[in-house]
This record gives C-alpha cells, sequence and structure tokens, in this order.
C-alpha cells in the first residue's frame, strides 16, 4: 500500500512538473521605479493569479528614455522584450520602427480576444492611433498637467481657497497679492516647463504647436509654434519672475519646482495629475487642485489639456503562444476595476469610461475632492487638431532644446520671440533629420 502511494505521489508530480514548466512567460520591460512599479508589479500579480497559462514578468529598466533606448537595442540583437512601456513623446519615434512593431488592434483581431477602442477616452485614444483610428499602443499610465495650491496661504493672502485663478490675469494678480500679503515669497512655479507652458498651452488655447496636425498628418512637420501667444505667455513669465510672482524650477523635469512648493515657498504648482499622492504625502497643509489658466482674450481657450505618461508597445519577433499572453493581458488590463484601482492608487487617469464611471460610484471622488480634475480639464471640449497631442520624431531632444529657449528668457538672454524663433530652427533641424531616417 505504501508502495503503491508514493508511487501515485511521483507520478502526480512528474504530471504536475511539466505544466509548471508550460506556463508562457511574457516580458514586460517599463520605467517606473519605486511605489509606482510595486503598483505595477502588483497588477501583473493580479493577471498571474488570474490563470495558470501565461505569466507577465515585469522588468525596470531605468527611465523613459532608457528604456526605450534598451529596447531599441534589445531589438537589433533580437533580444527584445514582448512588451516595452514608452512615454508620449517616443510616439513618432516608435511609429517610425516599421517592422519592429506589432499594433494593438492588430494583435487583438489576430488572437480573437475582445477589445473595444471605443470604450477608451477620446483625448486618450486620439494620441496613440493611426489616421485611420486605429490604436497602435496601449494606454497605460496617462496624466495631464495640473494646479495644485496651497489652501492655507490663500486664506492667509486673503484669497478665496475655494476659487483659486482661472485666468493668468487672475493667476498675476492673486500671486502679488500673496507676495505683498507676505503669505508666501513666491506665487508659482513650474515642473516640466516645454510640457506644461508650451505643448499643454498650445492645446489648451487651440492653437497649433506645428502644422500637419501637430505632427499627426505627416513627418514633414513643421514647429509653428513662435506665435504672438506663445511669445507673449514666455515673455509674461519672465516679466512675472523678475516681480517675483514666478519662480523658474529649471529645465527638464523642473527638479527645484515641487520643493518650491512642498516648503511653502511658492503658493502654486503646475505638476502632472499622477503627481497627486506624492503631493499630498509631502505637503503639510491643505491642497487645493484646479485647472490650468488661460487668457480670456485667446478665441477658443479654454479647449482642452494633452496627456502625458506612458503606453505599451509591443514587439514583433516572438511566437503565436506569447502573442496570445500579450492580448489577454490587454485585455486583463481593460477591465474596470483593474483600470479604476490603477487610477485611484497612482493618480493617473482613468483611461476608460466604465473606470471613471466606476470609481464615481465608489464615491472616491466625493471622498477625494479633485482627484477628477485631471479628468474633467482634459474632456471639457472633444479634442481639434491642436489638442488631439503631437507626434514628432527625435522630440525626446527637441525638449531638451526647448528647455534651454525657455530658460534663456528667464536668465534675461533672450526675448520670447528669439527663444521661440530658435527653438523652432533648431527643432525643425531635428525633424529633418528624423524625417530623412524614415526615407
Amino acid at each position: 500500500m505504501k508502495s503503491t502511494l508514493l508511487t501515485a505521489t511521483a507520478l502526480a508530480f512528474v504530471m504536475a512538473a511539466p505544466t509548471a514548466q508550460a506556463q508562457t512567460e511574457i516580458e514586460w520591460w517599463h520605467a517606473m521605479g519605486g511605489e509606482l512599479g510595486e503598483r505595477l508589479e502588483a497588477i501583473a500579480e493580479g493577471f498571474n493569479a488570474s490563470q495558470s497559462e501565461f505569466k507577465v514578468v515585469p522588468s525596470f529598466r531605468g527611465s523613459y528614455a532608457e528604456a526605450m533606448t534598451g529596447a531599441i537595442a534589445a531589438f537589433r540583437a533580437n533580444e527584445q522584450p514582448h512588451i516595452i512601456q514608452v512615454f508620449e513623446v517616443g510616439t513618432g519615434t516608435m511609429m517610425g520602427a516599421e517592422g519592429a512593431i506589432y499594433p494593438i488592434y492588430k494583435l487583438m483581431s489576430d488572437f480573437d480576444v475582445p477589445f473595444e477602442p471605443e470604450a477608451y477616452l477620446d483625448t486618450v485614444v486620439s494620441y496613440y492611433t493611426d489616421p485611420d483610428g486605429n490604436m497602435l499602443s496601449f494606454p497605460f499610465n496617462s496624466s495631464t498637467p495640473i494646479m495644485y495650491y496651497n489652501r492655507d496661504i490663500f486664506e492667509a493672502a486673503g484669497l478665496d481657497p475655494d476659487a483659486p485663478p482661472a485666468t493668468w490675469a487672475e493667476m498675476e494678480a492673486a500671486s502679488l497679492q500673496i507676495i505683498e500679503s507676505g503669505a508666501a515669497t513666491c506665487g508659482f512655479t513650474t515642473s516640466w516647463p516645454s510640457w506644461v507652458m508650451l505643448e499643454n498651452f498650445t492645446a489648451w488655447h487651440d492653437i497649433p504647436l506645428a502644422t500637419k496636425a501637430n505632427g499627426f498628418d505627416g513627418f514633414d512637420t513643421e514647429f509653428a509654434f513662435n506665435s504672438d501667444l506663445v511669445v507673449r505667455h514666455w515673455d509674461n513669465l519672465k516679466a512675472w519672475q523678475d516681480a517675483g510672482a514666478f519662480r523658474w524650477g529649471g529645465p527638464g523635469s523642473g527638479p527645484d519646482s515641487a520643493p518650491m512648493f512642498y516648503s511653502g515657498e511658492c503658493a502654486m504648482f503646475f505638476g502632472s495629475s499622477a503627481s497627486r499622492a506624492g503631493v499630498l504625502n509631502n505637503a503639510e497643509f491643505d491642497v487645493g487642485f484646479a485647472f490650468q489658466p488661460y487668457y480670456d482674450d485667446a478665441e477658443g481657450a479654454p479647449q482642452n489639456t494633452i496627456i502625458g505618461g506612458a503606453t505599451l508597445w509591443v514587439l514583433t519577433g516572438h511566437s503565436d503562444d506569447e502573442y496570445q499572453g500579450v492580448a489577454e493581458f490587454f485585455e486583463y488590463l481593460s477591465q474596470p476595476e483593474v483600470q479604476a484601482s490603477w487610477h485611484q492608487d497612482t493618480g493617473y487617469l482613468p483611461i476608460t469610461q466604465a473606470a471613471f464611471d466606476l470609481t464615481a460610484e465608489q464615491g472616491y471622488y466625493d471622498a477625494n475632492p479633485g482627484a477628477d480634475t485631471s479628468i474633467r480639464q482634459m474632456t471639457l471640449n472633444p479634442p481639434t487638431e491642436n489638442s488631439r497631442g503631437l507626434r514628432f520624431g527625435n522630440f525626446v531632444q527637441i525638449r531638451d532644446i526647448i528647455s534651454e529657449e525657455m530658460e534663456a528668457v528667464m536668465s534675461g538672454a533672450k526675448t520670447g520671440q528669439q527663444a521661440t524663433d530658435d527653438a523652432v530652427r533648431r527643432g525643425n533641424a531635428l525633424l529633418r533629420e528624423f524625417e530623412a531616417s524614415m526615407n
């Protein structure tokens, strides 16, 4: 009897072993460290626990730029992952990598996995579709810049904390009142100046950043943001800085901006909606949330803001079994419960209407006033060709140029006109390099 039991146990083990080994692994390279990385890994674990055929294996690969560069190098060596998380400014570059990407709409269709693009918010989907409206990558972590403000400072300065500035004229007046009252030494600051004070600024005011529908209609696009309104705004930022109303937080990500807000040095801060959790964790004061200001004499403003963050791109070169797993993982990611949890835990946008509705039904917005600011701002109006988003090759480098030219204005080295003219000229040179590489 004992021998029979041991034989049966051994047989069960032998039969079970191939099943475990047969689990198909899906490599997911991403650019989220810290708490966000932990939340991302929890999503993968949720999918892995929901079925036994596939296993998604997340792998942190550094910054967005590093992850994308690494994936490109891996593809050339035939060692590419199945999924790569790419930030929004890398969209044009990824689109240009013909033969390297497996478009999402085709993947889902090829493997007969349910997929409804119309379930996603227009302002999210439109950024990542081809001219025929087909989704090329899977929206994952989408954000948009909003205004955070110190309600305590507003009260101390005699301002209504329930009525934050809606226009740039009101922004100037509120900032000067705050300084004059002694409640703070700075009115406002900003992170990511190119993203906030140019890319979203033009979309919010429904003016073009570039020709060809901001690059959506072709790589032969040319920048056109050296316009009267942008020049006026950059010059205003310099004048407000000289008056103490604005404080430059640095180029690129604007590394000094958030600390100036957390310390109470600046009363208002422009940052990603995905910074919500970080802001609330670091601010020892009552935080308010508001839309970006607009110039009320600009026709068409306010329109809608555009997204930042990243999407998930699928790379070619893998087996059908593996792609079946990728498609099923994306179906899992689309579930309202998964999306709502990701939105509530991180501050990223609820990218589907169902996730937004579920979050509202759960009472999250009632319990967390201001948490819906980003989604209301992005869906204020249907997107136009000026507010759909942007699609440029080499835009990572071009963003650096824009930051450099903005900093030249802040230092007094250039006027707004000189800086925007130079940024357009330098940016167009990189656009032409990218266009030539596509031929």
